[in-house]
């Protein structure tokens, strides 16, 4: 697969009023977010050379551009995520066009389960390191040196400086913001109570079927990351509840309020 993400910039920046300093990717059922975006210009995936079109309910799978808080976004309402079969250099598009276009950095979000006590479905949880559980990496292949280097760093991979700005965002609005480890699963399959109790072991904290392989990404082409996910339930063999998608995206739904607050107060210190 030949992977080359300057078409897609340029149908972004030919669109485009003016031109993004942040990138977003909502997760599963959070694309109400893009809502709040002002002056919006709409580009569905299939119409930006190169992006994969989702195929998973909750994932719109459109480019909203427009100023979020008053700071100029490019909000990818909808991700691809490696289970549904795509070739994992497919992610390497949409996050090194919003380089290519002038984003300093991304934000990330997704639905979770949660394998912590006291953290339970609605709660926030700000990602400070994760586990990469998926088995295959999309920076795999022969490098483009013109993003990055072939080998790379991941320590600080999220951004200690905009991890204090979610939680003093967090306490301006009295919103309990978690911190924690995400550990990323390949799926389609929710994981096992087993799986789970390892990860926990581990020093996992939520587990989750995306956000790591676009975190590879970003560090590698040198832009900002933070991530935030939505609890959306217990994890396998922590409660009696049935996993299924409907639930992860009800239960996405019921936090995105508090999720968009946070945003918009992280915001403030962007303008």
């Amino acid at each position: 697969m030949t992977v080359d993400p300057h078409q897609a910039a340029e149908a972004i920046r030919t669109a485009a009023r003016e031109m993004p300093r942040l990138g977003i990717v909502l997760g599963s059922g959070l694309g109400r977010i893009a809502d709040r975006i002002e002056s919006p210009v709409v580009l569905p995936y299939a119409d930006i050379p190169g992006f994969t079109v989702p195929s998973v309910e909750g994932h719109p799978g459109r480019l909203v551009l427009g100023r979020l808080g008053g700071v100029p976004v490019a909000c990818l309402q909808g991700r691809i995520h490696l289970y549904e079969g795509i070739d994992p250099r497919a992610i390497q598009v949409p996050i090194r066009a919003l380089k290519l276009v002038g984003c300093e950095g991304v934000i990330l979000t997704n639905a979770a389960g949660s394998m912590r006590e006291g953290m339970g479905p609605g709660s926030l949880m700000l990602v400070s390191d994760h586990m990469n559980f998926q088995g295959t990496s999309p920076m795999i292949g022969p490098n483009d040196a013109r993003f990055g280097p072939r080998f790379f760093a991941m320590k600080d991979a999220y951004d200690p400086a905009w991890r204090a700005r979610f939680k003093a965002a967090g306490a301006a609005l009295g919103i309990a913001l978690h911190e924690g480890v995400y550990t990323s699963y390949l799926g389609p399959n929710f994981e096992t109570p087993a799986e789970i109790r390892a990860f926990a072991m581990l020093g996992g904290h939520a587990v989750g079927m995306s956000t790591v392989p676009e975190v590879l990404v970003a560090r590698h082409c040198g832009l900002r990351v933070a991530a935030i996910c939505v609890i959306t339930n217990m994890a396998a063999g922590m409660s009696d509840e049935e996993l299924s998608h409907g639930h992860s995206l009800a239960g996405a739904a019921a936090a995105a309020e508090r999720l968009e607050q946070l945003l918009l107060t992280f915001m403030d210190g962007e303008r």
